[in-house]
């Protein structure tokens, strides 16, 4: 079976902003050799990361460690283009 190579977006919520507010979108942090280092969260969908499956999922692991206050907000995996 093929697997489509398909790009997502990682977009966040506030919980407590409901649909107030716009949703931010991670930028992913890299070193000079391309190695992962960490995740921004950005207003920006134009200047967000686009990034396979794979990579969104350790931005959004990372996030949940490193982020004080991660469980504020709602965290999703948005396929590009919606």
């Amino acid at each position: 079976m093929e697997q489509n190579d398909q790009r997502y977006l990682i977009q966040q919520n506030k919980i407590s902003d409901g649909d107030q507010k716009p949703p931010v979108f991670a930028k992913v942090m890299r070193n000079k050799e391309g190695v992962f280092e960490g995740v921004s969260f950005i207003k920006s969908k134009e200047k967000a990361s686009i990034l396979t499956i794979t990579e969104a999922n350790q931005a959004i692991e990372w996030a949940a460690k490193k982020k004080p206050n991660a469980h504020e907000y709602v965290t999703k995996i948005i396929c590009l283009g919606q």
